[in-house]
């Protein structure tokens, strides 16, 4: 009977773990320590506007180097771990890589009294870059990360051997057209966050209605970070980020790329930042990838575009081969 009994306790427990996960009542710390990254999780610390920060990184060592190195930049609503598939391939293929958490995202410091630049991370990233004594590197951004590589290309050209844009944001001016957020309304917006609108956000905007239990992984901390009591700290940085990428557009300087640039364009992809609060007749316009993907081509003289059909906003994740096939004929 005793045994009977435990069995049932083992099978409730079970039962209420499965729940657990499906639940996602995951509480994540502020600066994920409680959560594992895929790599061994470095530090740097940067003093940035009168406080002392810490960048947080993980290095991937190639067991067969080809010399080169690969930066990837995560997007807005993303930490560094959803690099983990390309980063594995990218060391297989004997490249260094190096994933930074930037500064208010992920694992790195979270600080509310920061004025946000794509100029301030990309100083980071080159700060950190020179910590590890890599003078030249390929860099793949994704999504916000897009807009952040462009600005680092810009900045740093002599640094840069080849740029990768995946479905980057920014390939056109919003607040030419979407009424303006301040940084309190997108503060009061992000404060309403919760798993389900998470959730729906991602379902009709990354993957087009079409949901895999796989996608779960990649709302476990944004999710996670909404049931934190300190969960105003992290709508801050949000709100802080995202007038940083509403006002800081890159668009009118792609034609000064100089290196090679790669961009991969997930044709299904319409993500617009504030395209909510467009007019209907202007709403309906924003975030055409396969148009803006061929215009932002036009403009960058050495440039080459893969357009991958019936994909969304995230190559990298809903259709991995067909990211990583010309990502590394390119990168050759």
């Amino acid at each position: 009977m005793k045994t009977a009994t435990n069995i049932l306790i083992l099978i409730i427990a079970v039962a209420g773990n499965l729940l657990w996960a499906q639940d996602k009542t995951f509480v994540a710390n502020i600066e994920l320590d409680n959560y594992d990254y895929p790599f061994a999780v470095k530090s740097i610390n940067i003093m940035i506007q009168e406080q002392q920060l810490t960048m947080r990184f993980m290095e991937i060592e190639p067991q067969n180097p080809n010399g080169k190195s690969v930066l990837l930049l995560h997007g807005k609503n993303f930490a560094s771990n959803y690099w983990e598939r390309t980063a594995t391939d990218l060391a297989a293929a004997g490249y260094r890589v190096v994933v930074p958490d930037q500064i208010g995202f992920g694992k790195s410091s979270k600080p509310t009294n920061i004025q946000y630049s794509f100029q301030l991370l990309a100083q980071n990233t080159k700060y950190l870059l020179d910590a590890l004594l890599i003078k030249k590197v390929n860099v793949i951004g994704h999504s916000m990360g897009g807009m952040l590589a462009t600005r680092f290309a810009l900045m740093y050209p002599e640094t840069v051997e080849k740029l990768v844009l995946e479905n980057p944001i920014g390939l056109e001016d919003w607040k030419t057209v979407v009424p303006y957020q301040s940084v309190d309304d997108w503060f009061e917006s992000e404060l309403q966050q919760d798993y389900d609108k998470l959730k729906k956000y991602q379902i009709e905007n990354y993957y087009g209605g079409n949901w895999k239990p796989e996608y779960e992984k990649w709302l476990e901390i944004p999710a996670g970070w909404t049931r934190n009591l300190d969960y105003g700290i992290i709508a801050k940085n949000s709100a802080l980020t995202y007038d940083m990428i509403f006002t800081q557009p890159v668009v009118y300087e792609f034609e000064n790329l100089k290196m090679p640039v790669l961009l991969i364009i997930g044709q299904r992809d319409r993500t617009a930042l504030g395209k909510a609060k467009a007019p209907k007749e202007i709403r309906e316009k924003l975030g055409n990838y396969p148009a803006l993907g061929k215009a932002t081509a036009a403009k960058i003289k050495n440039s080459k575009l893969v357009e991958i059909e019936n994909v969304g906003h995230l190559p990298h994740i809903e259709a991995y081969d067909k990211f990583l096939t010309p990502l590394l004929e390119f990168l050759k």
